[in-house]
């Protein structure tokens, strides 16, 4: 194709992406480099209607690209048009002396292809936001030419595409589920115990953190919503206590402990960490495993409670579902858990956030769990990119139908005589809208049963 422009006039940064599996990477990552101060062409904003699609990008590609930023995929990489542009590339960067033109964009594991398996890459696979600090830093290292601050402008066509791209809405109220569990009873008071002797803080500290129950170190002694008389048993190796304060526990997370100079903000922290506490108590008792994530623990279903492939029920009476809590996807074994954050605004609840993680798989069953991070981001990004929100639904229905047994509730034990109970049912809520979401699974359908998920119906008005 003959080039029309000369090469001063090439100041356009050409994505070369695949449709429409890029295309929500492409919508987040074009408006910021423009806002940056680049120029950038995409195919699905700059094409208008009746355009010859495919001379008009690679007209582009040949006469105005500085550079070409490649999303790096398999999926993308052995689309016919992607390939198509790396080779126009490859000679563009050839006949331009411009051994950097192609800067890969690693969105997802690919497979090197020839040409550009050794070409320095741009990670976007751990996380977007780094990956655009390092190509940005790249740009600026190459001297790629930017607009002057004055002249900057982000096209309208990128929301506007999206916004064709959006589900409809539709005027009519949807029962939806949350994520929340409500706190339905809780103990009235909480107390500050001091020992009546000499006892050894380190020694203290050591048999709090070790407590049966959710115990907090505090000034000399500790707070915990025990009984002196089974506070006094629980630590009977370490010396005996006293009540030295009994406060009402709505008082105490709004005002703290004036007399000891604890405000009511830090004594709200020192509950819900108890709160917390009393949570992963419960979910160890009833055979969880355990997950350090960076900011929360997981709590996941081992292969005792849930073995790969085995549905475990849920839902009201004549209304059962079921869904997997473990099964076995690409070679790997995943298995369903959540962390919990309580809240007490704007009543006192229990926050649950869905997780995944990933193991090994031995002759059919449930290995070591993988170590590596960034791997198990990489599992969670392509095993779970197929589920919708109704498979996570009945993962989560299912995950608090173990965790409550028989029950209507789930206990959460803080002392021997004293618990919180949680409803084991999300709260539910009315959306004044709607929008459609399909049923079918675009990637894995690992789970095509009607008897497995579904928003749950009103109830009649009575």
């Amino acid at each position: 194709m003959p080039n029309d422009h000369r090469d001063g006039d090439r100041t356009l940064l050409f994505i070369s992406k695949a449709t429409p599996q890029d295309d929500d990477f492409v919508l987040w990552l074009a408006p910021r480099l423009e806002a940056a101060g680049y120029e950038v062409f995409a195919d699905i904003k700059s094409l208008q209607p009746g355009d010859r699609w495919r001379r008009e990008i690679t007209s582009t590609l040949y006469n105005r690209a500085i550079k070409m930023l490649l999303c790096c995929s398999d999926v993308t990489l052995n689309k016919e048009g992607v390939q198509e542009e790396i080779g126009i590339a490859l000679d563009l960067a050839k006949q331009l002396k411009d051994p950097r033109f192609i800067i890969p964009l690693r969105t997802a594991p690919y497979q090197k292809l020839f040409g550009i398996g050794e070409l320095q890459r741009i990670n976007f696979e751990r996380s977007w936001a780094e990956g655009l600090d390092q190509l940005l830093e790249a740009l600026r290292r190459q001297k790629v030419p930017k607009r002057s601050a004055d002249t900057i402008t982000i096209s309208r066509e990128w929301d506007q595409y999206r916004r064709r791209k959006a589900r409809p809405i539709e005027a009519v109220p949807e029962r939806l589920t949350s994520n929340w569990l409500r706190m339905v009873s809780s103990p009235e008071v909480i107390r500050y115990y001091e020992p009546t002797g000499f006892v050894d803080r380190t020694s203290l500290q050591i048999a709090c953190n070790a407590s049966s129950y959710p115990t907090e170190a505090f000034m000399s002694g500790f707070l915990s919503f025990g009984l002196p008389e089974e506070v006094n048993e629980q630590f009977i190796g370490i010396g005996k206590f006293e009540a030295k304060a009994t406060i009402s526990l709505s008082h105490f997370m709004e005002h703290g402990l004036e007399a000891m100079e604890l405000r009511g903000s830090d004594a709200a922290k020192k509950v819900v960490s108890m709160v917390r506490q009393a949570w992963e108590k419960a979910c160890l008792d009833r055979g969880m495993l355990r997950y350090e994530y960076s900011k929360a623990s997981g709590f996941h279903v081992s292969d005792n409670l849930a073995p790969p492939g085995k549905r475990v029920a849920w839902g009201r009476q004549g209304e059962r579902r079921s869904a997997a809590l473990c099964n076995i996807a690409k070679g790997h074994a995943w298995q369903f858990g959540v962390s919990a954050l309580p809240y007490f605004w704007p009543f006192p609840h229990i926050r649950l956030k869905s997780r995944v993680l990933f193991a090994e798989t031995v002759e059919g069953k449930v290995g070591k769990v993988y170590t590596d991070a960034r791997k198990q981001h990489r599992l969670r990004r392509s095993v779970c990119k197929g589920w919708r929100n109704r498979q996570w639904l009945g993962r989560l229905m299912a995950y608090l139908e173990l965790m409550s047994g028989e029950s209507s509730y789930i206990h959460l034990p803080l002392s021997q005589s004293q618990s919180i109970r949680l409803d084991a049912t999300p709260l539910l809520f009315t959306s004044p809208v709607s929008t459609f979401l399909p049923k079918n699974l675009e990637d894995w359908e690992e789970e095509d049963d009607e008897s497995t998920i579904g928003r749950p119906e009103p109830e009649d008005d009575e």
